[in-house]
């Protein structure tokens, strides 16, 4: 009964990834449209692509402190509220402007939620199974970006408002994660933090055996007792430096492998390969079919694999599937479909390691203490080379080529694997407070 009631809050914080998804993958459809609409050249479309990511990063900033003051539940409703605002606005503007505030308005809330829903799974998720559950987290952004192309190609044929509907439509999944979110406890250690000890322990008795319930209300008491109180300052002390350190790259790694380029501008990428908008929609919706079953690996195997072989693995995985994309695109081969295989490899490889492992390790590296105020650092990390990648790639393309652009990404997946290699201990199977001291 208690694993079942992990499972079901572990699955409803989670739904903060699927307002990730659906922001990620719903601006890849409208963008032949808002482009004419709006009289975009390169750069007014990386920014208006990008836009969105400096609310991420914003939103990862500020969710720090509101985890730490507020609490992650309260905090996520915030989010769920932040971004069907977002939707509706950008659905009603007449200007650029107008358009890109609401997509920032959107992004805060969606990078708040990146930082606190896998947070929350993390302090409530037993350790043997923390990595599955944390893992939810990226199904839940799969599931949006799958949710999203399927939406974009449903409204594609409605007319030249279709752009805004496509916006609009994020009302829904907004509106469902803010009511799920009624029914969920706040965090455990975030109460004993703030010393509301009989609330802590009332939570505790609903998802750890009784036998155990004293023993880990203990256990996370001492985690916090043992340290002074911790200011932003303070995470760059030297005694946090490694591990501080170790989960920015890690995050940097993510998106600098060129994820979010392939997601934003897939249809984009495959209209250069000659095929029309609508198979292009459709050549999106099979990367997001890959996407999520790829992370149903991830939640099967990353608590008996482990972290780190599966961030290796992957790393060679999509270098070698990018390299072979952009030497398609270099010598001008578009024949057998061997370009949709390669990109559907490179997601596959994609959602089942960086996309799923990055965000439970994030979640579980950092100490109690500086926990919310480390990941915040962490996700804001992503968040703007996230907005790096998305704003550079049409103007890289433009300057450099597609094969250049996508060779560059290849390269980074050979960098992330050399640090990995040597930097990032193993995880698997430890309790929170046991990882604590694997970095300090």
């Amino acid at each position: 009964m208690k694993n079942g009631f992990v499972i079901l809050i572990s699955a409803t914080a989670a739904l903060g990834g699927l307002l990730f998804g659906f922001d990620t993958a719903i601006i890849s459809g409208t963008i032949p449209y808002i482009q004419t609409y709006f009289k975009m050249d390169a750069l007014a479309l990386g920014w208006a692509v990008g836009s969105g990511l400096v609310g991420c990063a914003l939103g990862s900033v500020i969710a720090g402190y509101l985890a730490e003051n507020y609490g992650r539940r309260l905090s996520l409703m915030a989010c769920a509220l932040l971004f069907a605002i977002s939707g509706i606005g950008v659905a009603l503007s007449h200007t650029l402007f107008s358009f890109i505030l609401f997509r920032i308005i959107g992004g805060v809330g969606v990078g708040a939620a990146a930082m606190v829903s896998p947070m929350y799974i993390a302090e409530i998720a037993p350790p043997s199974q923390r990595g599955r559950l944390v893992a939810l987290y990226q199904l839940a952004i799969v599931t949006g970006i799958l949710l999203a192309y399927f939406t974009n190609y449903g409204l594609n044929e409605t007319g030249d408002n279709n752009w805004r509907w496509m916006f609009g439509s994020q009302f829904i999944p907004s509106m469902l994660f803010l009511i799920m979110l009624i029914f969920v406890p706040e965090s455990p250690r975030w109460l004993v933090g703030k010393e509301r000890i009989k609330e802590s322990i009332a939570v505790l008795q609903k998802i750890t055996p009784p036998l155990l319930v004293q023993q880990e209300y203990e256990d996370i008491k001492r985690s916090f007792l043992s340290q002074e109180r911790v200011t932003i300052t303070h995470l760059f002390e030297k005694k946090y430096s490694k591990v501080i350190v170790a989960g920015i790259l890690l995050a940097v790694f993510q998106q600098v492998t060129g994820i979010n380029a392939i997601l934003y501008y897939a249809p984009i990428i495959f209209n250069q390969t000659g095929i029309g908008n609508n198979d292009s929609l459709v050549y999106t919706i099979i990367i997001g079919l890959v996407n999520v079953v790829s992370t149903f690996i991830a939640i099967g195997l990353v608590d008996k694999v482990g972290r780190k072989r599966f961030l290796l693995i992957g790393s060679l995985l999509m270098g070698t599937s990018l390299l072979i994309v952009a030497i398609c695109f270099y010598l001008k081969f578009y024949q057998y479909y061997i370009i949709l295989f390669a990109v559907l490899a490179y997601v596959a490889s994609f959602g089942c390691t960086l996309g799923a492992v990055t965000w439970v390790y994030l979640s579980e590296i950092f100490p109690n203490r500086i926990r919310a105020l480390a990941l915040s650092l962490s996700t804001f990390a992503l968040w703007a080379a996230d907005f790096i990648v998305s704003y550079s790639f049409p103007i890289m393309t433009m300057h450099m080529s597609t094969s250049v652009t996508l060779g560059i990404y290849a390269l980074f997946c050979v960098i992330a694997f050399v640090y990995m290699v040597t930097n990032i201990p193993e995880t698997k199977g430890k309790s929170l407070e046991e990882i604590e001291t694997l970095f300090l």
